[in-house]
C-alpha cells in the first residue's frame, strides 16, 4: 500500500516548524516518529496535503529532572524512555509499561509526544499521562502552552490540541516517596494492540493505601481514571473484601466497546481481572503484603 500524493517540508527549528504548521493549517501533518501516521497514511485514512517532519529539530529529545517532576522531550523514543536512568529511579511503571509498546523497531522510532498526539485509544502513553497527572507541555505561534492530561484526550484519535501547536514535552509529577506500582496489560499477542490494560500507583502509610491512583485502558474511548475504585481503596488495607469492591467498581465504571478482537463483555471481565494483578503488584511493591 502507498500513501495519498503529500509535500514534505523538514523544519530545521522548533519557530520554522511553527511557521509551516501555521501556514498549512488543519492541511499538515506532523512526522516525529511515523509509527502511527505511516500506517493511517497508507490506509488513506488520512489525506494531509503537506507532512512537516521535526526529527531535525534540536532540543525536543531530553529527559530531565525539574523541581515540580521529570520532564520527557516529545521527540525521545521509547526505547531511549525505557532504558534512561532518571525514568528507572523515578518512575520503573513508565519502563515496564514501554515493554508492551508495539515491536523493538516501533520502540526505536516511535515517540511520546507523537503517541499523544495521535490519541489511540489502545496505546499506553495516554493511559499513562492520565494516571500520573501528566503536564502536557505545547508551543505555538501564540506562545507557550499546555494540557493536563485528564482533560486532553476528548474521544478516539482526538485531543484537545488546536492545528498550530505542537507538543513540546511532557512533565510528570513526581509519586510520594516509597510509593508502589502496577502495570498490567493483556493482547493478543506481544506487541500487537492492547484488549485492555490497567495502571496503579499507591503509597502505604501504616498498612493503609494512601494516594490511590487507578487508570484503564480499553474501557472507553480514552483512557480514565477509575475514580470508584480508588476510593474503595484508600485509606484501607487492600484485603480481599476491598480488592474484590474495586475490582467491582472498575468494571461498573468501564464503557467498553466490542469489536472483531473481544466482545464488550470480555474487555470488561478482562479490565477486572488486570486490576486485580495491578492492585496487588502495587501494594507489593509499597511494602505491603496483597
Amino acid at each position: 500500500m502507498k500513501p495519498p500524493p503529500f509535500r514534505y517540508q523538514r523544519a530545521e527549528t522548533l519557530d520554522q516548524a511553527l511557521l509551516l504548521l501555521s501556514a498549512e493549517g488543519e492541511a499538515a501533518k506532523l512526522l516525529a516518529g511515523g509509527q502511527s501516521l505511516m500506517p493511517l497514511l497508507n490506509f488513506r485514512l488520512l489525506r494531509p496535503a503537506v507532512l512537516i517532519d521535526i526529527n531535525h529539530v534540536a532540543g525536543l529529545a531530553g529527559i530531565s529532572e525539574t523541581e515540580r517532576g521529570l520532564r520527557i522531550g516529545a521527540m525521545a523514543r521509547h526505547a531511549m524512555i525505557a532504558e534512561a536512568a532518571p525514568i528507572m529511579r523515578r518512575f520503573p511503571l513508565i519502563a515496564a509499561a514501554m515493554e508492551d509498546v508495539g515491536h523493538p523497531a516501533i520502540r526505536y522510532r516511535g515517540t511520546i509526544g507523537g503517541s499523544l498526539a495521535q490519541a489511540d485509544p489502545a496505546a499506553e502513553w495516554p493511559l499513562l499521562a492520565v494516571l500520573l497527572d501528566a503536564r502536557i507541555e505545547t508551543r505555538s505561534p501564540r506562545g507557550e502552552g499546555g494540557y493536563e492530561a485528564a482533560s486532553f484526550f476528548r474521544s478516539a484519535l482526538t485531543t484537545a490540541l488546536a492545528a498550530d501547536e505542537i507538543i513540546t514535552g511532557v512533565e510528570f509529577p513526581y509519586l510520594a516517596p516509597g510509593s508502589g506500582w502496577g502495570f498490567a496489560e493483556l493482547s493478543r499477542r506481544h506487541g500487537d494492540f492492547a484488549l485492555a490494560a490497567v495502571a496503579v500507583t499507591l503509597a502505604r502509610e501504616e498498612g493503609r493505601a494512601r494516594g490511590v491512583r487507578i487508570a484503564m485502558l480499553g474501557g472507553g474511548d480514552t483512557p480514565r481514571r477509575a475514580g470508584a475504585a480508588e476510593a474503595a481503596l484508600e485509606g484501607e488495607a487492600p484485603d480481599a473484601a476491598r480488592l474484590a469492591a474495586a475490582i467491582a467498581a472498575l468494571r461498573a465504571a468501564a464503557d467498553p466497546h466490542g469489536d472483531l478482537h473481544a466482545s464488550a463483555s470480555y474487555r470488561r471481565e478482562l479490565l477486572g481481572v488486570l486490576a486485580g494483578r495491578a492492585i496487588t503488584d502495587a501494594w507489593r511493591r509499597a511494602g505491603g503484603q496483597a
